[in-house]
């Protein structure tokens, strides 16, 4: 959980106007309770009215609110479509956490705005997103994140399996398709890799940026391809 997260989570566990130790605090977010006591410190110098000290409990006054968060009609379907869609076509952790998103945003909005948040009428629906493609996306997007190589075993347009060593730099959504962007060990050259067409995945060591393989210098590439 990132750190302006957890934050969020302490006010919001802390409006209910009870005394709630630092351990318990530190069981709900699994952090430890020294992580805790400085959030608290870092919460109190920032103006937010928590009151108590360590080994005792912490309780918030009355009154006190975050300042509720002003969007526009746009800007409010553009966040609840946005959300909805990739909670559709995501990873598993992607799903989950734009689902959490949309009750964070909808506990903060003013009432008029939350209304408007509960009447977008845009769905979707993914068929072709499988338990096995959600949890790809979620290794691969987790191996592009920590810079991790990846073994893949990956089925061509052919249907003959290949098995390819790949730095993972990417990944695009094409609608119904995502595709990672890689730099291949194999061919020592840039390649885009179907999701539904990787059969498996296993960390292949760690990497570093290096000049003319990053995702950047794809970029350029691209930009200087002549066109079909």
């Amino acid at each position: 959980m990132r750190r302006a997260d957890r934050l969020f989570q302490i006010v919001q566990f802390l409006r209910g106007g009870r005394l709630t130790t630092a351990a318990a605090l530190a069981a709900r977010l699994e952090v430890s309770e020294r992580t805790i006591y400085r959030d608290i410190a870092d919460l109190q110098s920032t103006g937010v009215p928590v009151e108590g000290e360590a080994g005792i409990g912490y309780v918030m006054r009355e009154g006190f609110d975050l300042p509720p968060l002003m969007f526009t009609r746009d800007e409010i379907v553009a966040l609840v479509a946005g959300a909805r869609l990739l909670r559709a076509w995501g990873g598993a952790s992607m799903a989950r956490s734009a689902e959490e998103a949309l009750v964070k945003i909808e506990a903060v909005l003013p009432e008029a705005e939350r209304d408007r948040a509960r009447q977008v009428q845009i769905h979707s629906f993914a068929p072709e997103m499988t338990e096995a493609i959600a949890k790809r996306l979620d290794d691969i997007e987790a191996a592009i994140e920590s810079r991790q190589k990846l073994d893949l075993s990956y089925m061509d347009v052919e249907g003959a399996q290949t098995a390819r060593t790949i730095r993972p730099l990417g990944l695009w959504f094409w609608g119904k398709v995502w595709t990672l962007v890689a730099w291949c060990e194999l061919r020592q050259d840039f390649r885009m890799f179907r999701v539904d067409r990787i059969a498996s995945s296993t960390p292949a060591g760690s990497f570093r940026p290096e000049r003319g393989r990053t995702l950047q210098d794809f970029f350029r590439m691209m930009e200087h391809c002549p066109p079909n």
